[in-house]
């Protein structure tokens, strides 16, 4: 094993073994049996490459392309011939489908509008109506940078939480990390009393606290309010808060499926987009229904890059590296003491598979 690998697995280690918060989680939703996170493919994941997906001086996106790659990733990962059978596997003409987008760095980084609006076409061609399929965001500018309009078929809904049917007050997790006054962080309302399926389509991005954001760190901190309280100084929980609001119901039992967009990425400094010079290209797109294993496979995305431009690892933990100040502009330091493994985290709250050997990993290039 490379010094790197073996650091970086018993970083892991270290950080799972750390006692979570204590956190009180309230709701009046049930599992549902079968439904939902890890899903029906447990440990698979597939992964579709297309250079031509994007083009990297103007970031434009192919949108022919984008086609052919959900449905060659989304028959490989059901076994169907015919994407309509694949769809209609998760969803029919009586759902209401929330598509969780990732906006926090629009228009720079952003689940991008013509994948979405391509997942908008094939929910609408399994009966799915228009007006059922709603496109959400907590925050209303971050979906206006966004402009997902534009692409969009014409009955498709665009809300932000804060601005639509805000949080529900009776379904949230309760925990005080720092002794601060609002110690509660309430689900979207729209999860509780709207959707009855969501697709989860994060992207390709570090993340100054979490180490990278995909899956999971998208429908968990995305889906609830009042989560930054989660760091002070160099500190975050995130180790165990992502899995821990990812686990509560009825979000667990509704996302269905999860389309990881990563036509464009972020190396570093995220979750947003501020300096140009730190996205990158890694035209592909993940299907699965498990986020552990899908993020499992974005670690490895992300210390790649970041290993191939010099800079330190997501695992890196050494107090040296804290400089907030610097960290927007300097790869090889840290805002806070990062935590990666809150994707073992969640695997051990049964969100999915994290042993790397246990994934069952399909490639397609197209």
């Amino acid at each position: 094993m490379e010094r790197r690998s073996f650091l970086a697995a018993a970083m892991a280690q270290a950080a799972v073994a750390v006692p979570a918060p204590k956190y009180r989680i309230v709701s009046s939703y049930q599992p549902q049996p079968a439904a939902g996170m890890p899903g029906p493919y447990r440990g698979r994941v597939v992964t579709v490459h297309a250079a031509s997906s994007i083009d990297e001086a103007t970031e434009r996106v192919d949108v022919p392309t984008v086609a052919e790659m959900i449905r060659r990733g989304i028959t490989s990962l059901t076994g169907d011939r015919d994407s309509r059978d694949s769809w209609a596997r998760f969803f029919n003409s009586t759902d209401v489908v929330g598509i969780k987008v990732n906006c926090s760095g629009a228009p720079g980084a952003m689940s991008m509008p013509d994948v979405v609006a391509e997942i908008a076409r094939n929910l609408i061609a399994v009966g799915v109506k228009a007006a059922n399929v709603i496109i959400h965001e907590r925050n209303e500018d971050q979906m206006v940078a966004a402009n997902y309009q534009s692409a969009i078929p014409t009955g498709v809904q665009v809300h932000s939480a804060a601005k639509h049917t805000g949080y529900d007050p009776k379904t949230y997790v309760d925990c005080s990390f720092f002794g601060e006054d609002d110690t509660r962080s309430n689900m979207v309302r729209m999860v509780t009393e709207e959707f009855t399926k969501i697709i989860n389509v994060p992207n390709m991005k570090d993340h100054s606290a979490s180490g990278v954001t995909g899956c999971l760190k998208n429908i968990a901190y995305g889906e609830f309010h009042n989560v930054a309280r989660s760091h002070q100084s160099s500190k975050t929980n995130t180790l165990s808060f992502i899995g821990t609001l990812a686990n509560v119901e009825p979000l667990r039992s509704r996302t269905v499926l999860h389309i990881m967009d990563g036509l464009r990425g972020v190396w570093h400094a995220g979750p947003f987009s501020r300096d140009k010079r730190f996205r990158f290209y890694p035209k592909q797109m993940k299907f699965g229904t498990d986020p552990v294993a899908m993020d499992r496979l974005l670690i490895d995305v992300i210390e790649a890059k970041r290993k191939a431009e010099g800079a330190i690892s997501v695992w890196d933990r050494s107090p040296e590296r804290l400089n907030a100040r610097q960290f927007q502009t300097d790869p090889n330091t840290n805002q806070f003491v990062r935590e990666p493994g809150h994707i073992e985290y969640a695997s051990g709250l049964g969100l999915g598979v994290y042993d790397i050997k246990q994934i069952n990993h399909t490639e397609i290039r197209l």
